[in-house]
This record gives structure tokens, C-alpha cells and sequence, in this order.
């Protein structure tokens, strides 16, 4: 850094002035997508012009908004990992159940990042009945795999919510409206799928 006058950021605050988690900022610094400079330390340290006209071009290469939410989700979960311990029906699960929520709440983003195709409805019953099966087999009871599908799709609908209120973008209204249709969807196949536990 030659300049101790320039606006320099960390990485917590290029995240907040881009609108996404430090993770993904930390990716596409590495990647070389952003860029970024380092301390004598090792820090990454972004420069506020550079970023500003970065993000002004559009440079965020291969990377459009559903990308955005789904890498903000992704990085939100990690951090929330603490808070997920602490949910009584987390711990039902046995490890092969957790890595099969995880990949239902990755096919689930999916279909959202999609925005949402002709098979919305039958991908949003697949999938609650998908998350029914797993709670049935962990001996959840309803009030739990709703609970537990509810706090995954909290990180979902906020991080969208979020990028809305910082990136001037004319498609986040409209995805978090999509979102909601979708996953609404895929909540009531879950409950029905408790009704008719012979069709998941």
C-alpha cells in the first residue's frame, strides 16, 4: 500500500459495500476476479476506487444475481453453524440425515437460482416430500421438520432481502416473490407428505 491516505477497506467492508458475504468476496479476491491487495502480513486490502469501478462495469464475471444469493446462503450457513447446533431436531439427525438436508437445501437453491421453470410444481412436491422422508426417518415430528425447514429457508428469503437493499438490481423484488411462491410450495408438500407418509 504506497498511499496511507486512500480509502482502504477489509474484507467485512468490501463485503457490506458489495452487498455479499466476506466469503464470497474472499473467493473472488482469490480467483483474481476482484481486485485486492495484500499487507506486509498477508491481509487482503481493497482499495475503495478500485472496487467502486469494478463493481460500476459489471465485472463480476459469470456471476449474476441467483449466483449471488446462492454464494451469500452458502457463507450465512457456515456462520450460523453455532445457532444450527443448538436446534433440538439438528440434533435428531444422524450424519448421513444432515448430509442429505444439506443437498435438499442445495436443490433447493437450485430450483430458486433457476427462477423457476415449467416444472416448478413438481420440482417444489420432489422436494418437500424429499424433506419429509428425511424427518420421518430422523422421527421428527411435524412441528420440527417445519422448524427445521423454516430456519434454512430464513437464510434463503434474508439473503436475498439483503443484496435488494445494497445492489440497485430490478430483479430482486421479483426473486424474492418467486422465492417465497416456491418455497411455500415445497413447505406444503413437506406437511403433506406427514398426511400421507406412503407417497414420500
Amino acid at each position: 500500500m504506497t498511499d496511507p491516505n486512500e480509502d482502504w477497506l477489509g474484507l467485512s467492508e468490501t463485503a457490506a459495500l458489495l452487498g455479499v458475504h466476506p466469503s464470497t468476496v474472499r473467493a473472488w479476491a482469490d480467483q483474481g476476479k476482484l481486485p485486492v491487495h495484500r499487507t506486509a502480513g498477508g491481509h487482503r486490502r481493497f482499495l475503495r476506487a478500485e472496487i467502486d469501478r469494478w463493481s460500476a462495469s459489471g465485472r463480476r464475471t459469470g456471476t449474476n444475481e441467483a449466483q449471488l444469493v446462492i454464494e451469500n446462503v452458502i457463507g450465512r450457513t457456515r456462520l450460523e453453524m453455532p445457532r444450527l447446533l443448538d436446534q433440538a431436531w439438528y440434533s435428531r439427525l444422524t450424519e448421513s440425515q444432515r448430509t442429505a438436508y444439506r443437498e435438499e437445501s442445495r436443490r433447493l437453491l437450485a430450483q430458486v437460482g433457476g427462477l423457476i421453470g415449467k416444472a416448478a410444481a413438481e420440482q417444489a412436491v420432489r422436494l418437500g416430500h424429499d424433506y419429509a422422508r428425511i424427518s420421518l426417518e430422523a422421527q421428527m415430528s411435524l412441528a420440527e421438520a417445519v422448524e427445521a425447514f423454516l430456519f434454512f429457508r430464513g437464510f434463503l428469503l434474508e439473503s436475498i432481502f439483503k443484496l435488494s437493499e445494497v445492489q440497485a438490481a430490478q430483479t430482486w423484488g421479483p426473486m424474492y416473490k418467486q422465492a417465497t411462491l416456491f418455497t411455500d410450495q415445497v413447505l406444503l408438500a413437506l406437511i403433506a407428505g406427514y398426511d400421507s407418509p406412503d407417497t414420500v
